[in-house]
């Protein structure tokens, strides 16, 4: 083959440059023969082994967490959890890809419903209940969420699994005894009466009154205050207010904390024995522990169901630059942490989509949400874009919600374009390369975002793509922020 030689010269140091950055453009044009590419594939795109997006069979090792305040956080249905027993799995089969993205959109939906009715009436409907019936279908928001830690409950403290949701207020365990039901849960079901600090809230308390705010639901039995949750799943949760002392570490321990006690629990939690509420409501554990810990909390959620993050109080635990954004005021959203999304980026472009179609209903982050939600027009143009940069892949069947998926089983490293968010405040945030897709199998491998069904609806930040990142709620400094590499 013939070769074509072509020579240049320069007539001063900046034409070399200008010469030399004209090579460079060229490159970056430039593939591969595995999938990836050149230059490009460093500045704009991720190089991706297609083996780690799935799971290991074992729990990777935990980082230590000697001397740190730190809760060690599990996906509920991973390898960790059931390495060390924290959740039942003898019922509890794994759940299918769409079945997690089927309870994920039951979860939007309420979130969403909730917004839009805040927006029309600038109430929340509060409805009356008892210990043993269901909870009002208007009342909380939420779903069952994905990651749990262990906490102590009682004196003595018996360790409980329960997820931990920014998304909901109430913490709550099941309890003896279950009056009406009780779903199969790993570690021994809570007991009051073994406990020496237990003790019921009485419907004059003005912890009582609290509950219509955090959960839409209020009543009494007897003189004992009761609340009643159902979550956007339709999983439930009901039964008698208490007082009770929570230990989350050694050195960390809450002697009056609100709980619920729950008599009636149906529903999707995957055997862990209730939920741990982050929200911003008067009764969440961060809002009871502000003179402690000053509503400061983080936590980072691990690459894969097979790995372990963190969840930490009071702060200490980032090691990075953390990039703040304010907290943003959100319709029907007071509990829930709002953000401002501004812009967001392909492969180092930003969409042509104005900032006032990410302000029209505004945006929350939430740690229970799985699949990030984004205005029709935003994720249009963010689906238009990703397509085209992954033009050299084939196409694979759609994923439920998920309408970009990939059939990645002849390729084992692949390159995936860059995706960055853009916050109010200024902070650039960058998607790591497990929170772009969402991989069912080598053949059906998804671009992780899914669009809202209507401009009015709220936008949210799921899981999937906070993965690895330490996100840090400064909720007495009014801030969210976001921290790269904060686990693996």
């Amino acid at each position: 083959m013939a070769t074509t030689t072509t020579a240049f010269s320069f007539s001063s140091s900046s034409s070399f440059a200008a010469s030399l950055a004209f090579f460079l453009l060229l490159s970056l044009n430039t593939a591969n023969g595995d999938g990836t590419f050149g230059v490009q594939q460093q500045l704009h795109f991720h190089t991706v082994q297609l083996s780690s997006l799935f799971p290991a069979d074992s729990c990777s090792p935990a980082p230590s967490t000697k001397g740190l305040n730190k809760l060690p956080v599990f996906h509920k249905h991973g390898p960790c959890a059931q390495a060390q027993q924290l959740t039942s799995t003898a019922n509890q089969p794994k759940p299918t890809a769409d079945e997690i993205l089927r309870q994920d959109e039951f979860r939007v939906q309420k979130i969403q419903s909730r917004s839009r009715k805040a927006a029309a009436a600038g109430a929340d409907d509060v409805r009356v209940t008892d210990s043993t019936t269901i909870p009002a279908k208007d009342g909380s928001t939420v779903g069952s969420g994905n990651y749990i830690v262990t906490v102590g409950l009682g004196t003595p403290a018996k360790k409980l699994s329960l997820i931990f949701d920014t998304g909901s207020d109430v913490t709550w365990t099941q309890c003896q005894p279950c009056v009406r039901s009780c779903y199969q849960q790993k570690e021994k079901i809570f007991d009051p009466s073994s406990s020496k600090t237990y003790r019921n809230v009485s419907c004059e308390a003005a912890a009582c009154s609290a509950l219509a705010a955090a959960t839409g639901n209020r009543g009494c039995s007897a003189s004992t205050c009761v609340y009643g949750i159902q979550y956007g799943d339709a999983s439930i949760s009901a039964g008698f207010f208490a007082i009770e002392k929570l230990t989350l570490t050694k050195t960390d321990v809450v002697d009056e904390f609100y709980i619920g006690c729950g008599q009636n629990n149906q529903g999707n939690f995957g055997g862990a024995a209730g939920l741990l509420g982050l929200g911003r409501n008067q009764l969440s554990l961060v809002s009871q522990t502000s003179d402690k810990y000053k509503k400061l909390f983080s936590y980072c959620l691990p690459s894969s169901p097979s790995g372990t993050g963190f969840l930490t109080f009071g702060g200490g635990a980032t090691k990075s630059a953390v990039k703040y954004t304010p907290i943003a005021s959100v319709a029907g959203g007071d509990n829930f942490y709002g953000i401002g999304i501004t812009a967001i980026s392909v492969g180092g472009k930003k969409l042509p989509v104005a900032a006032s179609v990410y302000s029209a209903a505004g945006a929350i982050i939430d740690s229970g949400t799985v699949i990030t939600r984004l205005p029709p027009a935003a994720y249009s143009a963010l689906r238009s874009a990703f397509r085209k940069q992954m033009s050299k892949y084939p196409l694979g069947q759609a994923l439920s919600i998920l309408d970009t998926c990939y059939d990645l089983s002849k390729f084992k490293t692949f390159a995936v374009p860059k995706i960055g968010f853009f916050f109010a405040g200024g902070a650039e945030v960058d998607i790591d390369a497990v929170g772009i897709l969402y991989a069912n199998k080598p053949s059906q491998v998804c671009l992780a975002f899914a669009g809202n069904g209507g401009a009015k609806d709220v936008a949210i930040f799921g899981n999937v793509q906070q993965l690895t990142l330490e996100v840090v709620y400064d909720g007495a400094g009014g801030r969210i922020g976001f921290a790269s590499g904060g686990c693996k």
